[in-house]
């Protein structure tokens, strides 16, 4: 492989450039209007205008980027994460054009990104799932029945859905009727169906999930756990590896669990299993998500490998690099995702920053999509960079972390580090004491 396309934009473009240079591949961005200025169009080898900035005449625009990735002769396409990277279509096109996935095969993404029939092939290899619907609800009839036998509260979710969106939290069923329609439409709206189903809502809950990865040779290994527990509207903003709540005994069984739900797919390229996991460690499947995780920094960090890396020897139809009993943890990692956000209402806050800049020390690394005098636009995602802080403990992490913040300039626009300060400084977070409503509670507390 000597050429890559990279369908994506802002720091995964960046990360994903990062790691081809240092395995001699050429790097191909796409970017569109909005995007012509930022650092990932200036750093690849070449780039090329797709479009307006609608994701839809831009990053989702298949025919577009497929164009460019036969004119520029390139052997692969990786899709990063979001856009295009868990569209089963796309990636049989790419097949088609005689060019190379980076990610897993169309089947596997299809059949996991319909939440249904993931809890059913899961529950079929013997992964517990949350209670919940077998198949989709056609009417709010349908729902309330299977919601008293379930019990309240429960979550209203798209089939299709991922990352929060079209997630409701039902704690009776006035507000279950009251939310069902609307989130059907929601779903059809983001995902193309509008196929929605409940779980049971777990109190308490944590939120850890295994990264995993498997070769076409029929390899699968885990890559540990990531603790992304601390979410605002069902989005994850702080992510860690290892779980501080987590005792040994549950996490190997997570960590066996999460393999057979890889094997049972025959699972290639880089995953990730999510489990929700209840006050006594008794844990559940959630979803497969089937690429590159925003939060895969926090593995790199405590394993030492380069995720990206491991996927093109994937794609390239290698033998994973390292087997299990070769893979190692060492120390903590703690990710923050730096918003382009009002810090109390979480509001999107785009507008040009005119500074940015860090410490640049051991234990510190920070993935940004932008730089001083980069505009954030209200067109994406308004995720700035992802800060990560590693030490040899979870303590030494927190205290990098703090010494990160305090130095840290970003001006010109809102931002949600001054969240970061306060939690790093409360009890909740340093004691590992928190749950998914960690935010939720706070904010309440806080009135």
């Amino acid at each position: 492989m000597q050429k890559i396309l990279i369908a994506n934009r802002g720091e995964i473009a960046l990360r994903i450039i990062r790691t081809c240079r240092e395995l001699g591949i050429e790097s191909v961005a796409v970017y569109s209007d909005a995007d012509q200025e930022l650092p990932f169009v200036k750093e690849a080898d070449s780039a090329f205008r797709i479009g307006e900035p609608p994701v839809q005449k831009s990053y989702l625009n298949s025919d577009e980027i497929l164009r460019i990735a036969k004119e520029e002769k390139v052997d692969g396409i990786h899709p990063g994460y979001g856009f295009l990277s868990e569209n089963a279509d796309f990636a049989r096109k790419v097949k088609e054009a005689g060019l190379t996935f980076i990610g897993p095969a169309p089947d596997t993404i299809e059949k996991m990104g319909d939440k249904i029939v993931a809890r059913s092939t899961m529950e079929a290899a013997g992964v517990p799932v949350v209670p919940g619907s077998e198949q989709g609800l056609k009417t709010l009839d349908d729902a309330v029945r299977l919601a008293e036998e379930i019990g309240y509260p429960l979550m209203l979710k798209a089939s299709g859905g991922g990352g929060g969106i079209g997630m409701v939290l039902c704690e009776n069923e006035q507000a279950l009727a009251k939310n069902f329609e609307s989130t059907k439409g929601r779903a059809k709206a983001y995902f193309g169906s509008d196929e929605v189903f409940i779980e049971k809502y777990i109190k308490n809950a944590r939120h850890v999930e295994v990264q995993i990865f498997g070769d076409s040779h029929g390899n699968h290994v885990h890559m540990f756990e990531r603790d992304c527990s601390i979410q605002r509207r069902h989005q994850k903003v702080i992510e860690e590896a290892p779980s501080p709540f987590l005792r040994e005994e549950a996490r190997q069984k997570m960590y066996e669990t999460a393999v057979t739900a890889a094997r049972a797919v025959d699972y290639v390229n880089a995953g990730t299993v999510e489990f929700i996991v209840d006050e006594n460690e008794n844990f559940y499947f959630l979803e497969m998500n089937t690429r590159l995780q925003v939060e895969h920094p926090v593995t790199e960090a405590i394993t030492g490998l380069d995720l990206v890396k491991w996927q093109i020897h994937a794609a390239r139809g290698e033998r994973l690099p390292l087997l299990q009993d070769e893979i190692e943890k060492k120390g903590s990692a703690i990710e923050f995702r730096l918003y382009a956000e009002d810090p109390v209402r979480f509001l999107p806050s785009p507008g040009k920053i005119t500074e940015f800049s860090w410490e640049d020390r051991e234990g510190v690394r920070v993935d940004a999509g932008y730089e001083a005098g980069s505009t954030v636009t209200p067109f994406y995602d308004p995720m700035v960079a992802k800060c990560i802080a590693a030490g040899g403990t979870r303590e030494e992490a927190i205290k990098i972390a703090e010494e990160f913040f305090a130095n840290m300039k970003l001006d010109g626009i809102k931002s949600n580090a001054p969240l970061f300060v306060e939690i790093l400084s409360e009890e909740g977070f340093k004691s590992g004491n928190y749950t998914t409503a960690y935010l939720t509670e706070r904010k309440l507390a806080s009135k």
